[in-house]
């Protein structure tokens, strides 16, 4: 009996703390918006991750030739707090915010179909942990 008691207990602890992590995207992420103005639309997905300190985080995108993009990467509650840099195929850099104090998000315009991989990284190393979201918007 004690066993399972035991074992009920870490199973509804992971689960608080699973449900805690995704709330702090959930505002992460609605925090977030504001980088994709009334003159871009979302592409309705929002690409996230929980880092530990030192991880990165990669995440796999599709940039269409012809498109204007807008590129907003949050973590926290203030901007500048994800590092975050993209990549082509051949891992040949595209852009990276540090470049640009750390900015918050990307306008672009790709000329060709680009299959791109996008990494982020917590700006502050000693960061025990948070929530990395990158958000695309496009103009019609």
């Amino acid at each position: 009996m004690n066993k399972i008691f035991t074992i009920l207990a870490i199973i509804v602890s992971i689960n608080f703390i699973s449900n805690k992590s995704l709330a702090q995207c959930d505002t992460v992420a609605n925090a977030c918006y504001k980088n994709i103005t009334a003159k871009y639309i979302s592409d309705g997905q929002q690409y996230r991750a929980l880092l530990l300190s030192k991880e990165v985080a990669e995440f796999n995108a599709t940039l269409f030739g012809g498109t204007q993009y807008r590129m907003a990467a949050c973590s926290g509650m203030t901007d500048g707090q994800l590092v975050f840099s993209i990549f082509d195929k051949q891992h040949n850099l595209l852009f990276t915010n540090t470049e640009h104090k750390n900015a918050p998000y990307w306008d672009f315009k790709v000329k060709n179909t680009v299959d791109c991989t996008i990494e982020a990284q917590l700006l502050n190393q000693n960061a025990a942990s948070g929530c990395a979201v990158l958000l695309i918007g496009f103009k019609q």
